[in-house]
């Protein structure tokens, strides 16, 4: 069986060239570059790769979302209640209140629809936000997988695992301001990472995380 080019090429240097040759061969070979070892994204643990805690700013944003909810429900509530209809003297025909009662129809329910508009937009961003709004991410042992925690409503916390190749960041950590946004295969709306957090592991994050995948 014939052998490789490379080795043959050596040891032609080799028996042309003597020690000399091979020193110089394996300077040659030493400036070559190295492939990177496949354990800087495969890691034999799990490695945190970003931790923001914002526990207290979310359950204050919670609570002033329920409270808007509460007081814009209220309003609503309060806009579809009837007039009461004043009394009439027994001798005294009252007058025709059709058109009035109309008018107040519309404008009552058109206050109401909204209320309520303003206050299911005010709670449902607030909801959004806080389960969007990432707290920390975890490369799982082996490099397959990904753990996301979010804050959740009142900072309670929420987490689920998908693998890695369904998680594609839509920037690099230079080219954003504030927020690094993430894409999850089957999940609406991106995951927002501030970059006011702890990154532990740039280079890790970058060629995990941080990498863009076409999803």
């Amino acid at each position: 069986m014939a052998g490789s080019p490379a080795p043959d090429a050596a040891r032609r240097v080799m028996a042309a060239h003597g020690p000399r040759g091979s020193a110089r061969l394996f300077l040659v070979l030493k400036s070559l570059p190295v492939l990177r070892p496949l354990h800087d994204v495969t890691p034999p643990r799990d490695v945190l790769l970003f931790e923001h805690e914002r526990g207290r700013f979310f359950t204050v944003l919670g609570l002033f979302c329920t409270g808007q909810g509460v007081f814009w429900a209220s309003l609503a509530t309060a806009a579809l209640t009837r007039p009461p209809v004043p009394a009439w003297p027994p001798d005294t025909e009252p007058p025709d209140r059709s058109r009035l009662d109309l008018r107040s129809a519309l404008w009552r329910y058109g206050l109401a629809v909204g209320c309520g508009a303003i206050g299911t937009l005010v709670l449902g961003a607030g909801v959004l936000f806080s389960l969007r709004s990432v707290r920390s991410v975890i490369l799982r042992a082996g490099g397959k997988q990904v753990t996301l925690t979010t804050h959740a409503p009142f900072g309670l916390g929420a987490h689920f695992t998908v693998p890695l190749n369904q998680v594609s960041c839509m920037a690099h950590r230079g080219e954003v301001p504030a927020m690094l946004p993430l894409k999850v295969k089957g999940r609406r709306f991106y995951f927002l990472l501030d970059k006011a957090g702890h990154f532990p592991n740039t280079k890790l994050f970058d060629n995990t995380v941080g990498a863009y995948r076409s999803l």
